[in-house]
């Protein structure tokens, strides 16, 4: 099989960049990127784009970010006492932190405000809001 189909796997190689050019990941230097076209395992859109791909072909694609990772959502910034954070922490803005959520789930957040009494917590995804450009080479489908 050498068409990317739904259930398949498929191994590609791929840069990103968002709207301004910045690349903020890239397969190159490494091994391709090993997916199964529909598992979710990837962005909807860029899943979209390799479906339908033979081995060999290449593409730029522009994601919007609703296919992406979604728009930036206000409710993810969360204001926390500093009572709450470890003595040893002093948090500054553009820091980010791993904290455990009370199911035991790890997540990332980015400190987006330093005060005295409390700091606040983007919890939205670096890239949430933001169009995705990715050049994709599909280099092998099993």
């Amino acid at each position: 099989m050498s068409e990317a189909t739904q259930g398949s796997t498929v191994h590609v190689h791929y840069t990103g960049r968002t709207e301004d050019g910045t690349v903020f990941d890239s397969s190159a230097d490494r091994d391709p990127l090993s997916f199964e076209l529909g598992s979710g395992r990837v962005i909807p859109g860029f899943e979209s784009a390799v479906e339908g791909m033979q081995i060999g072909d290449e593409k730029t694609v522009t994601i919007p970010s609703t296919d992406a990772y979604g728009p930036r959502r206000d409710e993810l910034i969360h204001e926390v006492g500093r009572e709450q954070l470890p003595p040893d922490l002093s948090p500054e803005v553009g820091q980010h932190l791993h904290l455990r959520t009370p199911d035991g789930q790890t997540m990332q957040v980015q400190v987006v405000e330093v005060g005295d009494e409390s700091i606040a917590l983007d919890a939205n995804h670096p890239l949430a809001g933001k169009d995705l450009t990715f050049e994709i080479e599909l280099v092998g489908v099993e």
